[in-house]
């Protein structure tokens, strides 16, 4: 420890942005020698790798708890404030973000070096306006340099993630709430940046890469952020305002926000400092502090007896208690270090610890280990304790062996974020290990191999977060879109479309299905169509305009108008069932013009091929008669698909002479025994285009199928519906559904076959139904036909034999009459 009453002392106090670390490397640089504390390992790298470009790298050190590169020569040294050379006579000492001697964890540690570390010509102190009391209290002549912020910050208020704009940090305050917000990010804007304290330089390094690069456009992070990370942010918002300081969980206090929204706007450019999400809001009073960098002073300061007593367990124990002098100074307590010597020290009978100077300044350094990994503490007492155990029995060090075994065990590359991130913990405890001196065995080769490990937990950790919290597509699309960048549009096999080398969906038809994750936002959907309609536009209007030309179109059970196998549009219920409208299946990329030639051109198509497949149907509707039996006939079978029970109309057949029958004849109309219908609206593509335009239009039945085309005869078990049967062409007799065209062929060959009121049966008439013979018998008794077997012949017969009710409720059957309905069947005009 170096102190020197004559050398000179300044503090260089201000808020964040005034370029007070700036400040201190070029004034260290123009001493011969000098040492920079910080606060974070990320910090003295940086710093470190700044030098490096301006000096000769053999008189640059870096020290770290995990990490010492020390050139034999070296004349600067950049560490952590834990790590700095307390023993070595330099010209020039500074100590970064000097505010921490308040940290209720680390500060005792800052306040050693604020009251014992000395330069032999300048001693620098630089942190917050809110220390100007405390230095003021040394003993010592103080030279105060106060720095004003560059640029203006300004409070912005409240915000949704989605509106935040580019250049931005989130900060949240746990793992947990950095990978939700991540994830969040990720779906909306495209990606973010990690960083956290916890990161290995290069893992952070790699992080910042990506957001200084302009990969990503947001970046989220702990409040490690707030000490001294140089980054190009315009806007600082906070999801949270407390965070655990793992004691509990507390309000962030006025001089920690205004540290952390320091950090927006750098140089000359203004930022701004809001919040989002569920955080809660600040008061005015607070947002004018922070504005105005108007904090509260600091009044006492963490202090802990760094000149420990190691010749005893009590007197150890004591020099820790002391307390401090000065008013301004406050013990502190808990600390990792010295609870876990009380810990060992209570629990001496398990570990044998000799009562002995060097056994205890021993033990000390072992408690010294940083909890990196602070999942399992229990964890933390073994690895210590086995620590101890190496240096204080046989070889004094700890054996190559071991080592091997614990850098083996997290020597592994698969796994996720967290998984990853606690190996590297765990590594860099073997590091802070293998960084010791006379700690350990074979100890250059350790260091090489711990630091070759970290390297590469690092690089992997790096493309697992990018992986996960990066869609690299989303990002450069949106980032071209940002900068009006024209995009390359490339579609691959008809079908793949690519944009600056990102697949982001197929076209299909002249709709365009984007490519996203499950549970993509709007905002996805979105930016992807936004880099989408440069390039697909003149593809849609080029497709339009093949489908105009080459007009190989069909129409299909979904209702869909399909081009080369893709759906382009749908039909839906128009004025009539034979009229549907067209609802288009376009992107909305589509310009106005492609989409009015393709709808004037569909509405057209449709029209002539229902005109093609059902003429005679369509016709009935523009059929002009002045017979009003003619026309409400016609006006009865078009509504009814072509197909009429000839009982719904038989006050209108009676009416029609000879000329009519003949008129409707040659439209196509057939009268039947049973029926009245367009016999050329059977054929198999006809019933098939019927049955849609009627579901389309009435959208019921949409689940019913019309039977296999080529049956003339099924036997259903099914309850199928006998008015959708109907359309379909078939006549229900109980369960027996029989085809009306060839139900009206079958009854002109039992007037043919008929021969003194009856009818002998043959094997034309059941080839013509193409059922079974017992299953025809059962037909003609549900057509009330009455059967007759020959007994002492072959042969079978029939006769027609219907039955009525009379006023009493008695059968009486109609061959008992007179006059059989048969003569007058023979006199009906079947067309």
């Amino acid at each position: 420890m170096h102190l020197n009453n004559n050398s000179k002392i300044t503090a260089v106090l201000g808020p964040t942005n005034t370029g007070k670390t700036h400040m201190a490397i070029e004034t260290m640089l123009n001493f011969e020698s000098g040492i920079l504390g910080f606060p974070l390992r990320l910090l003295a790298r940086e710093v470190y790798e700044k030098i490096l470009k301006r000096v000769n790298p053999a008189k640059v050190a870096l020290i770290t708890g995990e990490e010492k590169i020390i050139p034999m020569n070296a004349k600067y040294f950049l560490c952590t404030v834990e790590s700095m050379p307390i023993d070595k006579n330099v010209e020039f000492v500074g100590v970064d973000e000097i505010q921490m001697c308040a940290d209720h964890e680390r500060g005792h540690i800052f306040t050693d070096r604020l009251l014992n570390l000395r330069g032999e010509k300048l001693t620098m102190f630089l942190g917050s306006h809110t220390m100007k009391n405390i230095i003021g209290s040394l003993k010592e002549d103080v030279e105060f340099i106060s720095k004003e912020r560059f640029s203006k910050l300004t409070y912005s208020g409240q915000k949704k993630i989605s509106r935040l704009q580019r250049k931005t940090a989130i900060i949240a305050f746990s793992i947990e709430e950095i990978y939700a917000i991540a994830e969040l990010v990720r779906r909306q804007k495209g990606g973010a940046a990690i960083v956290m304290g916890t990161l290995s330089p290069k893992t952070r390094n790699s992080q910042v890469r990506l957001y200084e690069s302009g990969d990503v456009d947001y970046l989220v992070a702990t409040d490690a952020i707030g000490m001294g990370i140089n980054m190009d942010i315009n806007d600082v918002y906070f999801t949270s305002l407390k965070k655990f300081d793992g004691k509990k969980l507390r309000r962030l206090n006025l001089a920690e926000i205004s540290q952390i929204a320091g950090r927006a706007g750098r140089h000359i450019n203004d930022g701004n400092f809001g919040i989002t999400g569920d955080c809660e809001n600040l008061t005015s009073e607070e947002v004018e502090l922070v504005e105005n960098h108007k904090l509260e002073s600091i009044q006492k300061i963490f202090w802990r007896n760094s000149n420990l007593d190691f010749r005893s367990f009590e007197k150890l124990i004591n020099s820790l208690d002391e307390r401090p002098n000065e008013n301004f100074l406050r013990r502190i307590n808990d600390c990792e270090d010295e609870k876990i010597l009380k810990y060992f020290l209570k629990n001496n009978s398990k570990l044998s610890i000799a009562n002995e100077k060097y056994i205890l300044e021993t033990l000390w350094d072992c408690c010294q280990i940083p909890d990196f990994v602070k999942h399992t503490y229990g964890h933390h007492l073994d690895v210590v304790s086995k620590v101890f155990k190496f240096l204080t029995s046989g070889e004094k060090r700890v054996p190559n062996i071991y080592m091997r075994e614990q850098i083996k065990n997290l020597d592994v590359l698969a796994g996720n974020v967290d998984t990853l991130a606690n190996r590297i913990s765990n590594v860099r405890t073997w590091a802070y290990v293998a960084n010791k001196r006379n700690w350990i065995q074979n100890q250059d080769y350790w260091l090489e191999r711990t630091k070759t490990l970290e390297d590469k937990l690092s690089e992997r950790l790096h493309e697992e977060l990018s992986k996960s919290f990066i869609d690299k597509r989303a990002s450069v699309l949106a980032r071209g879109l940002k900068q009006d960048a024209i995009l390359e549009t490339k579609i691959k096999n008809e079908r793949e479309v690519i944009i600056d080398g990102h697949f982001i969906g197929e076209l299909k038809g002249l709709k365009l299905n984007l490519d996203f994750k499950t549970g993509a936002l709007d905002t996805d959907i979105k930016s992807l169509k936004k880099a989408a309609r440069q390039g697909i536009g003149p593809e849609l209007e080029k497709r339009v305009n093949l489908i105009i030309k080459d007009k190989s179109l069909k129409l299909n059970e979904d209702f869909k108008i399909y081009w080369l196998e893709n759906a382009i549009a749908q039909i839906m219920p128009g004025k009539n069932y034979l009229e549907p409208n067209v609802n288009l299946i376009t992107d909305d990329i589509l310009d106005d013009n492609s989409r009015n030639k393709l709808i004037s051109f569909l509405n057209d198509w449709i029209l002539k091929f229902i005109n093609l497949e059902l003429k005679d149907l369509v016709n009935l509707n523009k059929f002009k008669q002045k017979n009003n039996y003619v026309r409400a006939l016609c006006y009865q079978l078009f509504e009814n698909n072509g197909v009429l029970k000839r009982d719904s109309v038989k006050e209108f057949i009676k009416n029609l002479n000879q000329e009519d029958r003949k008129t409707l004849r040659n439209k196509g109309i057939k009268i039947g025994r049973y029926h009245i219908f367009l016999h050329r609206i059977f054929k198999p593509s006809a019933v098939t285009t019927r049955v849609l335009l009627w579901k389309n239009f009435f959208r019921n039945n949409l689940k019913l199928d019309p039977p296999k085309f080529g049956l003339n005869f099924l036997d259903s078990k099914k309850d199928l519906d006998q008015k959708f049967m109907l359309i379909c062409g078939f006549e229900k007799f109980k369960n027996f559904f029989v085809r009306i065209d060839i139900l009206e062929r079958l009854f002109v060959k039992i007037i043919e076959k008929r021969v003194e009121n009856k009818i002998k049966l043959d094997s034309d008439m059941v080839n013509l139904l193409g059922c079974n013979k017992d299953n025809f018998l059962k037909l003609l008794r549900l057509m009330d036909y009455k059967i007759e077997k020959m007994k002492n012949k072959n042969e079978i017969y029939f006769r027609y034999s219907p039955v009525k009710v009379d006023h009493k409720k008695k059968i009486i059957r109609e061959d008992k009459k007179k006059d059989s309905p048969f003569d007058v069947l023979t006199n009906v005009n079947f067309n």
